[in-house]
């Protein structure tokens, strides 16, 4: 058997570790996060929410069910690199249409492998995200990990000085190219919808409007810079916002196209970064979070009914609103009236969710159409469907 080609892991904080080639050869730079789903990885690897950031599996071995043509969430791999333990030598699922190193080699995706994952996480977990670069193939020094200190030191520089995560507006890179419809499926197919929704893609995952799709609504998914007149052209019922990469508070035309929207009392539900742009819609803050929550194991509260589910999420910032009690929301002095925070997470107590009081418009932090992960908050998408109707009492179209 043939020896695996070197690789060298870079960090910020000066840490070289040496490892493996996986995937393409090359040199990639990202903040470096780690994903604690246990299945899911092909999902995980198409989330335009990993866009330029660098992912370490923390499920030791990867790759084990190849790839197929059925899971990926977007047209394509985001994440800047991908990091594993123990790459599986073949994959062996009836699904399966290949490998998924194969797959992260056609597409230009350098990963890593053969390095010690759990001690990178607990790493992560007490320094917090960081920069990263992988370099492998022509990118490396000479002498790889022997290389000198002086070549090592230029890696690590090269990494400082690769673009951070705070402050980058990142949803026009992901978002789609042009407009398009999601009919509704199954046995609403073919009948009239229950609601038009206008989705804005700020990383949209192919899941969230089939799961709207499947429960009679019509999505018209609409680019980021879409403007109001663009929404209002489709006369929806309701917007909603998707996940996506980047820092909220970079994000201003999404959060003006939102209070667009709230000023005109149209029913909104947001999801993850959704969900930050509404808390700055309504005048909160929003803070980077120390390692994030990424994974398909996250408790949340649903503080209206007590119930405590386990959730799907990726995100590293998250909203500054006070918990536990009824508040006017901050901006244009309280024009949008009273917000709650609905969720709450239960390993930190970050907010996971809002709720407005005087305006029909809520979102969670998290990714209820869950793919990979549980289906305990699939009722979300119910929730907003009651929402919108419930806005148009006129609307007396039955649910078969």
């Amino acid at each position: 058997m043939s020896m695996p080609d070197p690789a060298l892991l870079v960090l910020e904080d000066g840490l070289v570790l040496p490892g493996a080639a996986y995937g393409a050869r090359g040199e990639t730079f990202g903040e470096i996060v780690f994903a604690t789903g246990m299945t899911g990885y092909q999902e995980t690897l198409t989330d335009p929410s990993y866009h330029r950031q660098i992912v370490i599996m923390t499920a030791p071995h990867i790759g084990n069910t190849g790839v197929n043509a059925e899971d990926d969430e977007s047209r394509r791999i985001w994440v800047a690199g991908f990091i594993v333990r123990d790459p599986a030598r073949r994959a062996s699922n009836w699904r399966s249409t290949g490998e998924l190193e194969d797959e992260l080699r056609e597409q230009g995706v350098v990963g890593l492998s053969g390095v010690d994952t759990r001690m990178l996480t607990r790493r992560l977990r007490t320094a917090g995200v960081m920069r990263a670069g992988i370099f492998s193939g022509g990118a490396l020094p000479a002498g790889g990990a022997a290389a000198s200190e002086g070549d090592l030191a230029e890696l690590v520089e090269r990494v400082r000085r690769s673009p951070a995560m705070l402050g980058a507006d990142l949803a026009a890179e992901v978002t789609t190219d042009e407009a398009y419809v999601v009919e509704p499926t199954g046995e609403f197919a073919g009948r009239e919808p229950l609601a038009e929704v206008v989705a804005v893609d700020l990383g949209i995952k192919s899941m969230t409007p089939h799961r709207m799709a499947e429960r009679g609504i019509r999505v018209h998914v609409l680019p980021t810079g879409s403007s109001i007149e663009d929404v209002l052209a489709v006369g929806p019922d309701g917007v909603f916002f998707s996940n996506g990469p980047g820092d909220p508070d970079a994000s201003v035309r999404e959060v003006a196209l939102l209070r667009e929207v709230l000023d005109r009392k149209i029913p909104y539900f947001g999801i993850c970064f959704g969900n930050q742009i509404l808390g700055r819609a309504l005048g909160f803050g929003t803070y980077k979070l120390t390692f994030g929550h990424r994974g398909i194991n996250q408790p949340v509260m649903d503080l209206t009914t007590r119930k405590v589910e386990i959730t799907s999420q990726n995100h590293g910032f998250a909203v500054d609103a006070p918990l536990g009690v009824e508040t006017t929301a901050p901006h244009a002095g309280g024009r949008y009236g009273r917000v709650v925070v609905s969720h709450v997470g239960l390993n930190d107590d970050v907010v996971e969710g809002l709720r407005c009081l005087d305006l029909p418009a809520f979102s969670v932090q998290y990714h209820p159409e869950a793919a990979a992960g549980p289906h305990d908050s699939a009722y979300l998408f119910d929730r907003f469907l009651d929402l919108m109707r419930s806005a148009h009492p006129t609307d007396t179209t039955e649910v078969a």
